[in-house]
């Protein structure tokens, strides 16, 4: 943005959000400063929901682990093709949040905060 651009028309930075919950969003997203700058047009939210990419008709997007045990994983074709429908350009990051990752640091939030976000 520059100096003489006002927020409503810079690019705003975009989150593309990929969730069985669809409708949970912008939820605490937008409140307080993150509310604000959602409200004014600093940054985009869109949700998109997962079971709209599944083929079956039950829209079925779990299953069991491959290597057994208990609970559900998701199916990768499933969560594969939502990505793929998103349409998300090469550019912008992708996160997937799992117990398994690294922890998101505020460093990591800086970066990402800088980076191409549409």
């Amino acid at each position: 943005m520059t100096s003489q651009e006002t927020p409503s028309q810079a690019t705003p930075w975009r989150a593309t959000v990929l969730t069985l919950f669809p409708d949970m969003f912008p939820g605490p997203l937008g409140v307080s400063l993150a509310g604000k700058a959602l409200a004014t047009g600093l940054w985009a939210l869109e949700a998109r929901d997962i079971r709209a990419s599944a083929t079956d008709k039950h829209r079925s997007v779990d299953d069991t682990p491959a290597g057994g045990g208990p609970g559900m994983v998701l199916r990768a074709d499933v969560l594969a093709a939502a990505i793929d429908a998103a349409d998300i350009a090469p550019d912008r990051p992708r996160l997937l949040m799992s117990p398994r990752g690294r922890p998101l640091s505020q460093t990591h939030v800086a970066e990402l905060a800088a980076g191409p976000g549409p």
